[in-house]
This record gives C-alpha cells, sequence and structure tokens, in this order.
C-alpha cells in the first residue's frame, strides 16, 4: 500500500534540514500580518463614522437587497450608512435585520470572524423589536448567518420560518437552496430552485440554479441559466458577479480561453472585483503562464489572505519551484485556521483539503470526519476520501472517492477524479486509476498547478508498467 506523504510535510523537512532564514521569518509574520490587519480593518471601517456629507453621500441598503453581490467598499459604505440610520432610529426593525445580513456578508468576503456575532445581536434587535411572526427578513438574515457559520440545518429551519411568513422572500428562498445543496440532498434542491425561479427569478436565483444543474451533471444546461442571468444584468456589481460565475464554469471544463473571456468582461465592470482576479490568476496558471498567475494571485492574497486564496498561491509557487515562499503561504493556512476556530468558527471543507496536502494529517481527517457526520454532500465525500489516503485509509478512502464521482448526483470535477485516481492506484488498480486520472485531465488538464503534475506523472508511471507487462 502507498501512503502519500502531503506535499507541505515534504516542503517542511527540507526547511528544516536548511534551518529557516531571518528573511523567511520575517516574511512569515509580513503575511500574518496582512492577514491580521484585513481583520482589524474590517472592524474599523464597520464602526462608523465619516463626516455627515460622506455619510450622506453613500447608498442604503434596501431591505432585501442582494448583499453577496454587493463590492467590498459599497458594503462597508452601506454598513456605516445603516449604523448613523439605527442612531437616530433605533427602533427600526427592518434596520437592525438588514445590518446583521449586511455584517454576514462581511465577514464572509473579509474573513473577520467577529462580525458574526455582531449580526447575531443586530438579527436578536430587530426580533425583539417586531415578532417573528411578522419578521421574515430577521429570520431569512439568520438563515444566511447559520450557512455562513456552516450550520446548514439551523440554516434550512430558518429559512423555512422565514418563507412561512413571506413566501417570495428572495433571501430565504436562496438561503434554503444553499442549505439543501451543502446538505448533499440535491433532489430537494432541485425543486426548491424551481420554486424560487417561479416565486423571485433573478440573479441570485439564476445563479443558484446553474449551481445545482452543475452539481447534478449539467454544465450545459448551467451555462445556458448564467447566460440568462446575464441578459438580465444591468449594473457593475450583478455584471461582474454573473460573469465571474460564467467564468468559473468555463474554467472547471477546461475552456480557458472562454473562462478569461469573461473573468475579462468582470473586471471591466468591477476592475478591484476579487474573485475575477482569482479566477484569471487561476486560469493563467492552467495555461502555463506563470508570471500572469503569480501577479493576480498574490494580489489577491494581499487583499484576502484566505485559505482558498492562500493555497492557490502555494501550490502556483511550489509548481514552479519556490517552495519556501509556497511553505509560507500553507503554514499561514494552519495559523488561520486556528485563528478561525479561537473565534468559534467552523473550519470549512477547503480547509480540511489543504491540511492534508499540505499540514497536518491527522487534523485533516478529523475535521473531513466530522464535516461528513453533519453533511453528506459530493464534496465532504471527497474530502474525506482524501484525508483517509492521506493517512494511508486507502480502501476506506476509496468507498468516499466513489461516492463523490457517482453517477448521481453526477458531479464532474477533475480534482474528485484525481484524487479517486491516486487512491486506486495506491491500492494497486491500475486500471481503474488510469481511467480516473485520465478523466480529471481530460475534463481539466490545469485543475492544479501541483496536482494537475502529479496527475501526469502518475499516469505516465502508470502507463510504463502497462508496456512492460
Amino acid at each position: 500500500m502507498l501512503i502519500r506523504k502531503p506535499r507541505f510535510t515534504r516542503v517542511r523537512e527540507q526547511g528544516e534540514a536548511t534551518g529557516r532564514t531571518p528573511r523567511r521569518r520575517w516574511r512569515i509574520a509580513a503575511v500574518v500580518a496582512v492577514a491580521m490587519g484585513l481583520t482589524a480593518t474590517s472592524v474599523v471601517l464597520g464602526a462608523g463614522g465619516g463626516t455627515d456629507t460622506e455619510t450622506r453621500a453613500r447608498p442604503a441598503l434596501a431591505a432585501d437587497v442582494p448583499v453577496e453581490r454587493l463590492a467590498a467598499g459599497t458594503l462597508t459604505q452601506s454598513i456605516e450608512s445603516l449604523q448613523k440610520h439605527l442612531r437616530a432610529q433605533p427602533e427600526d426593525a427592518t434596520g437592525w435585520a438588514t445590518l446583521g445580513a449586511a455584517y454576514v456578508e462581511q465577514a464572509r468576503t473579509s474573513g473577520d470572524p467577529t462580525r458574526y456575532p455582531q449580526a447575531e445581536k443586530a438579527f436578536a434587535r430587530s426580533l425583539k423589536l417586531k415578532s417573528a411572526a411578522d419578521n421574515d427578513t430577521a429570520l431569512a438574515g439568520r438563515a444566511a448567518l447559520a450557512a455562513a457559520r456552516h450550520d446548514f440545518g439551523t440554516a434550512l429551519a430558518e429559512a423555512d420560518r422565514a418563507l412561512r411568513v413571506n413566501p417570495y422572500s428572495e433571501r430565504a428562498l436562496s438561503s434554503r437552496v444553499d442549505a439543501l445543496v451543502e446538505l448533499g440532498r440535491y433532489a430537494e434542491a432541485r425543486e426548491a430552485v424551481e420554486l424560487a425561479d417561479q416565486r423571485r427569478p433573478g440573479i441570485p436565483v439564476f445563479t443558484r440554479f446553474a449551481y445545482v444543474l452543475e452539481l447534478t451533471g449539467d454544465p450545459k444546461g448551467a451555462r445556458e441559466v448564467l447566460l440568462r442571468a446575464q441578459n438580465s444584468a444591468f449594473g457593475n456589481a450583478d455584471v461582474a458577479y454573473v460573469a465571474t460565475a460564467l467564468g468559473q464554469l468555463a474554467w472547471s471544463q477546461g475552456q480557458y480561453d472562454r473562462a478569461l473571456g469573461h473573468y475579462a468582461a468582470a473586471l471591466r465592470a468591477e476592475p478591484k472585483n476579487l474573485a475575477a482576479l482569482e479566477g484569471r490568476g487561476r486560469t493563467y496558471a492552467a495555461q502555463g503562464k506563470t508570471g500572469r498567475a503569480l501577479a493576480d494571485l498574490e494580489e489577491v492574497v494581499q487583499r484576502y489572505p484566505l485559505p482558498g486564496q492562500l493555497a492557490a498561491l502555494g501550490e502556483q509557487l511550489e509548481a514552479g519551484g519556490d517552495r519556501d515562499r509556497a511553505e509560507e503561504n500553507y503554514e499561514l493556512v494552519s495559523m488561520w485556521t486556528k485563528l478561525a476556530r479561537a473565534n468559534g468558527v467552523a473550519t470549512d471543507l477547503e480547509s480540511a483539503l489543504i491540511e492534508a496536502d499540505h499540514g497536518d494529517r491527522a487534523e485533516a481527517l478529523k475535521s473531513a470526519r466530522a464535516e461528513w457526520s453533519r453533511r453528506e454532500s459530493v464534496h465532504t465525500a471527497d474530502a474525506l476520501a482524501w484525508a483517509l489516503h492521506a493517512n494511508g485509509k486507502d480502501e476506506e478512502a476509496l468507498t468516499y472517492a466513489k461516492k463523490a464521482t457517482a453517477k448521481s448526483p453526477g458531479y464532474r470535477n477533475a480534482s474528485f477524479f484525481f484524487h479517486r485516481g491516486m487512491i486506486e492506484r495506491a491500492l494497486g488498480d491500475d486500471k481503474a486509476a488510469h481511467r480516473d486520472l485520465t478523466a480529471a485531465l481530460d475534463l481539466n488538464p490545469g485543475f492544479s498547478p501541483t496536482g494537475a503534475r502529479e496527475a501526469t506523472t502518475a499516469l505516465a508511471a502508470l502507463s510504463g508498467a502497462r508496456g512492460e507487462s
């Protein structure tokens, strides 16, 4: 049985052999400072302040506005406006609920977990002023808060409560779809998004509809729905949001030129859109344009140093041979995870996968098992399979890898096929390994700078073994 050593472990062992230089220690400290500075800045920016003239010029946030599509600056400005309004009108229940929703989104986009307790307090204040029987805005906000904390059972319950009050609440309809997707209840998610499309057709629902279609094996249908959403996008934020979703879908299918076109459209609409910038960087990496990829991913990490982005940059650096800087990014992922847990935020599946590849294998397995106990989705199945593989438990790992790549719901993800293929190879099933590693590279040959290289190397070895037999 092949027991795979995580890439981060190999890098760390080499670093220990040579010793860590003062320059390396300084760079790690600098990256940590960026991360902590972002958190501190988000708290300050959301605390109100500014001159009366500045505040009057800032847009208010409507009660049911899709805050997830606001640019970071607009969101901060809207929070400041709401805070000023609530100082003058503290009995405005809808205002408190809307502020809570904005805090949830700010926490998601900035990585600042202190916003979640603030959101909770804002929703509680709203419900104290206006009972749950007539306050769908606060209930829908609490559903979004629960989802952000990865408590999807509660998110579903709160969304259902909100919809009993207002069956047309866009936020509640959207949160209900999100919860069902993350719980792995895909047939119910399809029914929920179809209902949402009947009641509140629009960009938030269209983008969720597309994701459900992609998860259930229909990327062509997903693209058609996103193009429908694009036709109804008029503001810059909406244009960027939908174009980025189209870019992400195209990238996942290995359609890199198409993906770059969509990311270019997103960045024309919002030049500082981080999701589009990250997507463009990942696409450049897939095309082998290392310099452009690093420029984009480094800018993203400077502004948004969270686990997924740090790992993407780390893997690009590692693929280019800069293992010292790659290690710094992987170490910061572990540091960030500890900070999140200290603030009561559950670490997500992405963190478990990163730990399996680059950090603490035992911790990765513990996190992945905990996630599977809460929700049995294709993503949790894949994460658990990979964490088991990293710990040498390949027979058990294959069970979950098969769940992740099963015909039902039919989601096709290159990383999932790569993980399954590597597990099969470790078990000595060369034929199955060759099939699934080939599927990964056929679907998205640049799915990961390091993973794609590892898949290519493994395939070459498997083909060589076939030739010798």
